[in-house]
């Protein structure tokens, strides 16, 4: 799979179509980091006219997920992921377009490397921020990633 954001959104049409119903998408993505974002839309709003927290955590994992799935292509082996714990804390009402930023992807990298090497499977924390147009912190997400050789 190529792992641009237009191939990457068409995946999550076809793969996770709820998260595309709600217009979560993948802006652009590195070797180091992955920025998505997700505008609020009658269809992703909760009853205070904010985005509702199930779509920013959607939008928040796959800021993470993409950096571990492109990792994994990148390493040739067949390799499994799951979230096995998550935490988030909420500062702002989310509204108009959030974008979240995930900047750990040279970890993901060597904790890839490390599970290859080792044989022995990995957990690791990668750690997101949503901020709103107006650079203001909107939400903090963290997911522990499992990876293992399959």
């Amino acid at each position: 799979m190529d792992f641009s954001p237009k191939k990457i959104n068409t995946f999550l049409f076809f793969k996770l179509p709820s998260a595309w119903w709600s217009g979560v998408r993948l802006a652009e993505i590195s070797e180091k980091e992955a920025n998505t974002q997700v505008t609020h839309k009658w269809f992703n709003q909760n009853p205070f006219h904010s985005i509702y927290f199930a779509v920013l955590a959607m939008c928040a994992e796959l800021a993470t997920g993409i950096l571990v799935m492109y990792h994994i292509k990148k390493s040739g082996r067949k390799i499994s992921m799951l979230v096995t714990s998550n935490t988030s804390e909420f500062s702002k009402k989310a509204t108009g377009k959030i974008s979240f930023s995930c900047i750990d992807g040279l970890l993901v990298k060597s904790m890839i490397e490390k599970t290859i090497e080792t044989n022995e499977p990995q957990k690791f924390w990668l750690k997101t921020i949503g901020i709103n147009s107006n650079k203001q912190t909107v939400a903090t997400f963290a997911f522990e990633w499992s990876i293992k050789i399959k």
